[in-house]
């Protein structure tokens, strides 16, 4: 991957973490009360840390250590704001991409949602804290919500994770870049399991604490023939990468003031033999489990 010489080796920013504490902390969701922002019930703290540039060392990332890739694949979808296109054609698209990366015999999709940090109606804003999408209880979770229920006990016995697929809807992005955390340096003592509250469900994600041993990496000027793919849960226990928490950065670049705005993440299943898969790149908070923040 392509890395100038005015990309920094790194960037100081401010990360928001919860802190460990007894009692399990859980979040009124937007969906719950109406507001703009979800309410925490729960104590946050910001911490200065390093975020790496990542692209230096792009050739070498792998889901299974690390927890995330970085590969160059374009897309024909011209409009990826286009619902119908998407579902369409670049649902397809991602299908194939994540067979020919991954190997998958099959992958099944089931949802997908965008990111900006420019206001516009129906598009979330950025993460703005360290998360991960899903936990040991609502990753298996999810996978019933997505197969269905005969399915997922025919399947029971087949590893499964889940992945996220990030593209710029446009590039290179310049503000609120995606930082992710080296899934070998997690501790997993630092995954805190937290109730998201909804009108007719809690759902589950790990938020992370603090640790001065966790590294992050972001890929700066990430363009529009980039994809991202971050491993948020895997069910196997064989010593890979498990959990890979993100967030995304508050960076801006002066020099140009282009907005961040990142693409629809179909969310799709696939299987491996003699193993399997589950692939999300990302979901919207509109379907059960889990809960993405």
């Amino acid at each position: 991957m392509k890395c100038t010489t005015d990309m920094p080796a790194s960037v100081i920013t401010t990360l928001t973490y919860l802190v460990k504490h007894d009692a399990k902390p859980y979040v009124h969701t937007e969906a719950l009360t109406g507001d703009s922002e979800p309410h925490y019930f729960a104590e946050q703290e910001e911490r200065e840390v390093p975020i790496h540039n990542g692209r230096p060392l792009a050739d070498s990332l792998s889901l299974d250590k690390q927890g995330f890739e970085l590969h160059r694949r374009d897309t024909v979808v011209d409009d990826l704001y286009d619902d119908t296109s998407v579902e369409s054609v670049y649902y397809d698209e991602v299908k194939a991409l994540i067979m020919e990366l991954t190997g998958a015999s099959r992958v099944v999709i089931f949802d997908h949602t965008r990111r900006s940090d420019a206001e516009r109606r129906g598009i979330r804003g950025p993460a703005s804290r360290v998360h991960n999408d899903y936990t040991e209880r609502s990753g298996p979770e999810r996978i019933r919500d997505a197969l269905g229920g005969d399915q997922a006990v025919t399947l029971a016995a087949v590893p499964v994770a889940q992945i996220n697929l990030w593209r710029p809807m446009s590039g290179p992005v310049k503000r609120s870049p995606l930082a992710v955390l080296d899934a070998s340096t997690l501790d997993p003592d630092d995954l805190l399991a937290t109730d998201l509250v909804y009108p007719d469900r809690i759902g589950e994600i790990y938020h992370l604490a603090y640790n001065p041993h966790q590294r992050w990496y972001y890929f700066p000027d990430m363009r529009r023939d980039e994809v991202l793919l971050i491993k948020g849960y895997d069910s196997r226990h064989d010593g890979r990468a498990r959990f890979t928490s993100g967030t995304q950065i508050r960076r801006r670049e002066p020099h140009r003031a282009r907005v961040s705005k990142f693409a629809p993440w179909p969310s799709l299943i696939k299987f491996l033999p003699p193993g399997g898969l589950l692939i999300h790149p990302h979901r919207t908070s509109r379907r059960v489990t889990g809960g993405h923040h």
